[in-house]
């Protein structure tokens, strides 16, 4: 008879959908133009309102949510690859300039 051998320890997993940030377990979420997940924090979430995409800078509105780098160039890539009215689950088209002007003026900041 063999004698028993010792398992090798495992650091133990990270839990799933959580990242160590800042000491805490913060949420993650994915840019719907990049497809980079990172901390909800970094992200904006967008909503839709009567075929209008409006940003949800305080995270409260009602409804289906998808996030974006506060960046221009994620914003285009979720436009250029029809990926915003999938994250909304909507047919037909969306008006997302009220976005566009919100992410201008947070990069004049």
């Amino acid at each position: 008879m063999r004698g028993i051998r010792a398992m090798p320890s495992v650091p133990p997993m990270p839990p799933q959908g959580k990242l160590e940030y800042g000491g805490r377990a913060a949420p993650l979420r994915t840019c719907v133009g990049c497809r980079v997940r990172t901390v909800k924090s970094e992200l904006l979430r967008l909503v839709v309102v009567e075929n209008v995409i409006v940003p949800d800078q305080r995270g409260r509105s009602r409804g289906r949510g998808a996030y974006v780098h506060p960046a221009p160039r994620c914003l285009e890539l979720a436009e250029r690859r029809r990926a915003l009215p999938r994250a909304f689950r909507t047919t037909g088209p969306l008006d997302a300039s009220c976005v566009r002007a919100c992410i201008a003026g947070l990069d004049a900041e």
